[in-house]
């Protein structure tokens, strides 16, 4: 193609939506006010936008949980003002979703890349889950209403407990809360080294979790 085609082809496409996608890696958030976003997300933006760091995502529906970020924290910022701020993360695929007043979902730290200021939010620390260091496993919860950016290294899967997934594999849940399950017979056939060894386990017929098809393990610290 020619110049003039390729700068019509991937030129910013007209909306009207808060977050809409400018192609699946790419989100386009439409600001007017403040929204929050994974630190380091920020790829672009036009207008009149100043950005504030943040320690992690803490705060929101009840109060303080946490008095300081961990290593499984969160790093975000909040960009306030009017403008389009363009975000990415790692080539990693995005997914919109519209909370409506009351619905809530739980997003594993890595995968949040933004959020509406109109959604609460805050730290939840799973401290029963069986493989990961003593502080439990951490998570953001989100409660809408408002739009809600993750990430996704490939496309999701969808699933209905009872289920169990990979905690290295698993992005988010909502309405179901995860318990431990540690499989012995993996752990004899593969070695005790592998993290499949410990799972998450979802019981009962209600809710849903998001798993992707890759392992995102933590920084080592």
């Amino acid at each position: 193609m020619n110049v003039d085609e390729f700068v019509s082809a991937n030129e910013p496409k007209d909306g009207g939506e808060t977050f809409q996608l400018e192609n699946g890696k790419l989100l386009d958030v439409d600001l007017d006010g403040s929204v929050t976003a994974k630190a380091g997300s920020m790829i672009a933006y036009d207008g009149d936008i100043s950005f504030k760091g943040k320690s992690s995502a803490e705060g929101g529906i009840t109060g303080f949980l946490k008095e300081k970020a961990t290593s499984e924290g969160t790093p975000v910022m909040e960009a306030t003002g009017t403008g389009h701020l363009y975000l990415a993360d790692r080539e990693k695929k995005i997914q919109i979703l519209e909370l409506d007043a009351g619905q809530s979902i739980s997003v594993n730290g890595n995968d949040v890349l933004a959020f509406e200021s109109s959604v609460n939010y805050e730290i939840r620390t799973i401290k029963s889950i069986a493989g990961f260091s003593a502080g439990g496993m951490t998570n953001v919860f989100l409660e809408g209403p408002g739009s809600v950016a993750i990430t996704t290294h490939g496309e999701p899967l969808v699933l209905t407990p009872p289920v169990r997934t990979d905690p290295s594999a698993t992005v988010a849940w909502s309405g179901t809360t995860p318990g431990s399950h540690v499989d012995g017979a993996l752990s004899n056939m593969i070695g005790q080294s592998s993290d499949e060894t410990y799972q998450l386990e979802f019981t009962g017929s209600e809710g849903f979790v998001v798993v992707q098809p890759y392992e995102e393990h933590a920084p080592q610290q």
